[in-house]
C-alpha cells in the first residue's frame, strides 16, 4: 500500500496498529496528510542535491544567539 492510495480507513487500520487508535472524526484528515507528505518527499528524491553540503556544515558558523534566533 503506497500513500497515495491510502483509505481513510486504511489510514486508520495503520494507526491503529501502530498504537494510535484514531476517533471517526479524523480518519480522512490522516490519509489526505499522508498523500500530501507522500507527494512532497517524492519531489525531494527527485532532487539532485550530489554538491550541497551537509546542514551540519552551515550551522558551524551561527553564533549561539543566531542559533536561538533562527526561525523554524
Amino acid at each position: 500500500m503506497s500513500a497515495p492510495d491510502l483509505t481513510p480507513r486504511e489510514a486508520a487500520r495503520w494507526a491503529d496498529r501502530h498504537g494510535l487508535p484514531l476517533p471517526a472524526h479524523r480518519h480522512a484528515p490522516v490519509a489526505a496528510t499522508a498523500r500530501h507528505i507522500h507527494s512532497v518527499v517524492a519531489v525531494l528524491r527527485e532532487l539532485d542535491l550530489g554538491d550541497v553540503p551537509p546542514t551540519a556544515g552551515h550551522r558551524a558558523h551561527l553564533t549561539e544567539e543566531e542559533w536561538l534566533d533562527a526561525a523554524v
